[in-house]
């Protein structure tokens, strides 16, 4: 065999195996990943999560909505959908989740993805679904509105809404917390995307912002695929890698 057909046959045997090797380490299906704050914080939790996906191939972006008012933060998440190049799975924390559920009819979204977030049906709010608390379910610390925007209690915060986070940490996220506008509260979905799209959901097992058994609720009214795991509601900042699973089973599915 002439060196010529050598070179020949070895570059033929290198295509065919790269075209064996399993590409585990790229996106098979969705390769763009939306993420969307709830209230009180903004979007720097996501930053475990997004290394994760990063690391894994995912082109990430974070949505910085104002949590001013549903109409606005639906109006933000949109103009970061239309950026993307392909399909997008979006991803919703919290009230987060109500922004998804009503931005998640886009076109370009394949899958939605809610991480111990609100799930509203149509006509449902923030508002609505908090209205009547089961009996002996933790309760908010959530300060009265001042000039139409709520805060938590600095004090109470880290037991309530970030639990398993590093203490330091924690007592960040409560002294730079992002002021709701309870506007953004009473915005009720029209469409909500559940209904057209998949969706996936992660319970925090140990949440104390939304009771357990209504993120369940939520999640099989949805026909959701549901992950449980032992997480505050902080549970995309102390658990990134069971946040990133999820998100990555939503994008890699047929």
């Amino acid at each position: 065999m002439t060196k010529t057909l050598i070179t020949a046959a070895a570059a033929t045997l290198a295509l065919a195996a790269s075209a064996l090797t399993p590409a585990a380490a790229q996106p098979t299906g969705a390769k763009n990943v939306v993420l969307v704050h709830g209230g009180f914080v903004d979007g720097s939790g996501w930053q475990g999560v997004y290394n994760l996906l990063k690391k894994d191939g995912y082109n990430v972006t974070i949505v910085q909505n104002p949590t001013t008012s549903l109409a606005d933060d639906v109006a933000v998440t949109k103009r970061a959908i239309a950026e993307q190049d392909g399909p997008v799975v979006l991803v919703g924390h919290s009230y987060g989740g109500v922004v998804v559920s009503e931005a998640g009819t886009d076109e370009k979204v394949k899958a939605v993805v809610y991480i111990a977030a609100f799930a509203p049906d149509k006509g449902e709010s923030v508002s609505s679904l908090i209205a009547n608390p089961p009996a002996g379910a933790p309760v908010p610390p959530i300060l009265p509105p001042v000039d139409g925007f709520l805060f938590l209690d600095k004090g109470k915060f880290a037991a309530s809404f970030a639990a398993d986070v590093d203490a330091d940490v924690a007592s960040f996220m409560a002294d730079s917390q992002v002021p709701w506008g309870v506007e953004a509260l009473a915005g009720a979905v029209t469409d909500p995307a559940w209904k057209s799209k998949p969706s996936y959901y992660l319970v925090a097992s140990d949440d104390r912002m939304i009771p357990p058994a209504a993120q369940r609720m939520m999640a099989e009214r949805a026909g959701a695929t549901v992950t449980e795991t032992a997480g505050s509601h902080a549970v995309y900042v102390s658990k990134p890698e069971a946040v990133a699973a999820i998100i990555e089973q939503a994008a890699t599915a047929k």
